[in-house]
């Protein structure tokens, strides 16, 4: 048995289902959860159709490298949504997802031979960092996240001594909690470091297309664009039609960036059998073509969010986030878990302690003390669990 499973930490949902298995909810309220961040608004026709037109796609074993009209999609809409251009028959390649890329992206770029390998991810974090680094033979290195800064990453932390070994480095912009959106100046740190040091930026845009200032978030192709490199080296941007279309079933994302990381990671996954079916990719291509669809979900987000931060600012310590479907919340007391627990037991709530998102270093765990919301069903649902955990806070 490959013992760096034994390294692996259990999912922050097993963790919590471990610790409210003793609890009984309240019956008079019908469970609403905030835990997981599943998109719940209905996915558009137009995919749906699409997916259905697919199916003769069915009979016939796909390319890993896709369709060249599934990559020339991609790279189009990278076109219109960041302004760069990408060669889309060597810098873009169709996932199952941006999570099965994000690990996969790990195994094919690092090298475990080379004492003290280690991976750069934020703290608190999408577990999936972690893991892709502990079974590359990787060290994880952690960021702990700056609430001054609007819960951003604070790089600046992170000494020569470990930037001198790191071979990957995990970006979440928008975050996961936080939805924190890293700024040119930031990029532009990390393309310096980079450069000195030889390390892969891994790119996590998932949330991208939910924000709620004019302004959408800086990418990380278009911010290398932006100051010159335009050959993304050591650069892949992963992003996914999960969370943008409302399809997290249907598994698609592609990535794009540096064309020799690109020409290894699907090396590596001609091996590992994660080829996209023709079916989703004609789907696929519907989505990323039609933007109005995008348009109207986020524009769906905002109101939702328009309702539900009066309430939630009567109870929590919380702020609109840059951009995401989360609130990143504090909580009264400071005890993160114990709150959930209450909630969970008076009002029927479920929302996911922060420091279950996050690792304790030095002591510091830098998700204690917060809960993340994920406000993902509809507005009448989101509303309600809004006004239960006000008036949960109102009896403590």
């Amino acid at each position: 048995m490959n013992p760096l499973l034994a390294r692996l930490h259990p999912y922050p949902f097993e963790r919590l289902s471990a610790l409210t298995k003793d609890i009984t909810p309240n019956p008079a309220f019908k469970p609403i959860s905030l835990g997981i961040g599943e998109p719940k608004h209905a996915t558009p026709q137009l995919i749906l159709d699409a997916l259905v037109a697919g199916f003769g796609g069915l009979a016939a074993y796909p390319a890993t490298a896709g369709d060249r009209a599934m990559r020339e999609s991609c790279a189009g809409w990278l076109a219109r949504r960041y302004g760069v251009t990408v060669d889309a028959g060597t810098q873009v390649l169709p996932v199952n997802g941006s999570r099965e890329a994000l690990f996969a992206l790990a195994q094919t770029v690092i090298d475990p031979t080379k004492q003290g390998a280690t991976v750069v991810c934020p703290n608190p974090f999408y577990q999936i960092y972690e893991g892709a680094a502990l079974l590359s033979g990787a060290t994880p290195h952690y960021v702990a996240s700056d609430p001054k800064r609007n819960f951003a990453a604070d790089w600046d932390t992170v000494p020569d001594s470990v930037w001198a070994k790191t071979q990957l480095i995990y970006v979440c912009s928008p975050g996961n909690p936080t939805g924190a959106v890293m700024p040119l100046a930031e990029w532009k740190r990390l393309f310096e470091l980079s450069e000195r040091h030889g390390f892969v930026i891994a790119s996590d845009e998932c949330y991208s297309e939910i924000y709620f200032r004019e302004e959408p978030p800086l990418g990380g192709l278009e911010a290398a664009a932006q100051l010159g490199r335009k050959d993304f080296k050591n650069l892949i941007a992963l992003t996914s039609l999960s969370k943008r279309s409302n399809v997290p079933g249907m598994r698609s994302g592609f990535v794009a960036g540096d064309a020799q990381i690109i020409k290894k990671f699907l090396l590596y996954r001609t091996y590992h059998g994660s080829a996209m079916s023709q079916m989703i990719q004609h789907a696929s291509i519907a989505g990323w073509n039609d933007e109005q669809h995008v348009v109207d979900n986020r524009e769906k987000y905002r109101r939702k969010f328009a309702q539900v931060m009066p309430v939630l600012e009567q109870a929590l310590d919380v702020k609109l986030p840059d951009a995401s479907f989360y609130l990143w919340a504090g909580v009264p007391g400071g005890d993160d878990i114990a709150f959930a627990r209450g909630l969970l037991a008076q009002y029927n709530v479920t929302v996911l302690p922060g420091s279950l998102l996050a690792r304790e270093v030095d002591g510091v765990n830098p998700g204690k003390g917060r809960v993340r919301l994920a406000l993902v069903a509809e507005v009448e649902e989101c509303l309600e669990a809004a006004q239960r955990i006000r008036s949960y806070v109102a009896s403590l």
